[in-house]
């Protein structure tokens, strides 16, 4: 059994998706950041840099000193641990294995960060300040970061090839093309890739979960700015 620490954001959907498509057993605990959950002192010993997902695995990794639960922070540290505790999504040969890696990095250190600064500047940041060179940054950029991944997909059919992690680990972030000043029909082979895992059973699944704690306007709310984007984010602890 797994006890999955989450909420329905980009990087929580990806370990959803891995747990549905693996078939593995979970239990949901929710991790409301905008009430600050993610603060409270028994998760950082989970999840030291207060962030979300993290996991803890009753079933772990044999030959641990203490033998007891095993714990993980970071997404895409969670989704290799679990396609190595399962076999599935991600090759156990070292070409293959790091095709995959490669994606799965350029996900986690391009496009979760450039999509979420695209999404931050167009959708959250305070009224009142001129924030066009920060929207043409990160707009543009995620745009470019597009274009890197239609031209992948214009070569495979997924990003490693075969279906895999990197596939899993980058779709969600991409749910929100429109918002990030993305038009989808700008990259025809993205869009083939999109609608081809947005249909994925599994998939749908992973998508439903949370989803109905996940509240339109959430950002105009004072204490939910404090806690995502103001000091409660940057207290020392």
């Amino acid at each position: 059994m797994i006890d999955l620490y989450t909420w329905p954001t980009p990087n929580g959907h990806k370990v959803h998706i891995m747990l549905e498509e693996t078939g593995l057993e979970y239990k949901v605990i929710p991790i409301n950041i905008n009430e600050g959950d993610q603060f409270a002192a028994d998760y950082l010993k989970i999840s030291p840099n207060n962030k979300m997902p993290a996991m803890v695995d009753f079933d772990g990794p044999g030959g641990d000193e203490d033998g007891g639960p095993y714990s993980l922070f970071e997404s895409g540290a969670i989704l290799m641990y679990l396609a190595e505790k399962t076999g599935k999504f991600m090759p156990q040969e070292t070409r293959g294995r790091y095709l995959v890696i490669q994606w799965l990095m350029f996900q986690m250190g391009g496009i979760g960060p450039m999509f979420g600064q695209a999404h931050h500047f167009r959708q959250y940041a305070p009224d009142g300040i001129d924030l066009t060179y920060a929207v043409d940054r990160y707009t543009n950029e995620a745009g470019r970061l597009y274009g890197v991944l239609d031209r992948r997909l214009g070569e495979a059919e997924y990003l490693a090839g075969e279906y895999s992690i990197a596939d899993i680990a980058t779709f969600p972030w991409t749910r929100s093309h429109e918002r990030q000043g993305q038009n989808i029909d700008d990259f025809p082979n993205f869009k083939r890739w999109f609608n081809a895992i947005n249909e994925r059973p599994a998939v749908e699944r992973a998508l439903k979960v949370l989803a109905d704690k996940r509240k339109p306007g959430f950002e105009k709310d004072a204490e939910a700015r404090k806690n995502l984007f103001g000091a409660a984010q940057y207290q020392r602890r």
